[in-house]
């Protein structure tokens, strides 16, 4: 092996771990799932106000307000849903 290689392989080894990711870090599917959790849970809420509102367990402010939270988490979820697919698209159209 000539010097060029040696060097081409050191720094292809000292390379390799910046590459690999860390254990314990969160990725983007932890944030991901995370967020369409805590949107599961606005909902599951709202729902459980809703009803109870009907029953006459809650006040019509409580589900106002959690129908407001709802609608503000629906609205951010669709946003999300937006600029990803926007993203999708400018990969699609970059030329290869």
């Amino acid at each position: 092996m000539d010097l060029k290689s040696n060097v081409a392989a050191l720094g292809y080894t000292t390379a390799r771990p910046a590459t690999q990711p860390q254990p314990g870090e969160d990725g983007v599917e932890k944030t991901f799932a995370a967020a369409a959790q805590g949107l599961s849970d606005t909902i599951r809420n709202a729902e459980q106000t809703a009803m109870s509102s009907m029953t006459g367990g809650a006040d019509p402010h409580a589900l106002v307000q959690a129908l407001a939270q709802t609608e503000l988490a629906v609205e951010t979820a669709v946003t999300i849903r937006d600029k990803v697919v926007e993203a999708y698209q400018e990969i699609l159209r970059m030329p290869v």
